[in-house]
């Protein structure tokens, strides 16, 4: 692709499922997995910049709520923001893929460990949840939300385990293995393997936990590799 093409703005036309409820006022939490997915579908090019107008023409949202949308997104490492330039997606090259795995698999072990001790019964129930909606994402061809799905169970997870810093290191590394994910093709679901960790934190089994844990981020760098 040219330089001058990376230059034009990309207008994205948010399909029928994705745009807003007529008459409801949206929010950052409305807009966020719409323009999530979005970028998980490709929808919006990679390594391409685009406009705010143009986003929030097309998803009916207003700009004030796509910028704070766009932070967020930034602060997933998602979305690249830079003073007097137009937001673009990341790239990550291979190098920077195999050292967001290899930190995820070093916190992940013990976000699991710590959430077989913190969850609570309710909070096993909102994982399963989670799982659910990811199974129905990728029998309905919705690739886009199965993988942002795929990711949020990690992320929750995290949240369960009750330690604030490691929740928050994983919410900047997770969305981007999100976006790898993407672009490598068809996904196919990952929620047989995560629902064999929440039966292991449901037990309290850390030591399978672990295990389970460590395998799942096996499978998942060897397709990335």
């Amino acid at each position: 692709m040219s330089a001058h093409a990376l230059q034009r703005p990309i207008v994205v036309t948010a399909p029928p499922a994705m745009r807003l409820v007529p008459g409801k006022r949206p929010s950052v939490d409305d807009l966020y997995p719409r323009l999530f997915d979005a970028i998980l579908e490709q929808r919006i090019v990679p390594t391409s910049r685009f406009t705010e107008e143009g986003l929030a023409q097309a998803f009916g949202v207003s700009r004030s709520v796509l910028r704070r949308v766009l932070a967020r997104l930034a602060e997933q490492q998602v979305i690249i923001l830079r003073p007097n330039l137009r937001a673009q997606v990341a790239a990550p090259d291979a190098e920077q893929v195999q050292h967001i795995l290899e930190a995820r698999r070093l916190m992940e072990v013990s976000v699991v460990q710590l959430a077989c001790v913190q969850a609570t019964p309710g909070q096993v129930r909102r994982l399963r949840e989670l799982l659910a909606r990811q199974r129905a994402s990728v029998e309905q061809g919705q690739q886009g939300a199965a993988i942002r799905l795929c990711g949020e169970f990690h992320l929750l997870l995290s949240t369960l385990a009750g330690n604030r810093p490691l929740a928050q290191f994983l919410n900047s590394l997770v969305p981007l293995t999100s976006l790898v994910i993407a672009r490598q093709g068809a996904f196919t679901g990952a929620w047989l393997e995560q629902a064999e960790i929440v039966e292991a934190v449901e037990r309290r089994d850390a030591g399978t936990a672990a295990c389970l844990m460590t395998r799942h981020l096996d499978h998942l760098q060897a397709k990335l590799a």
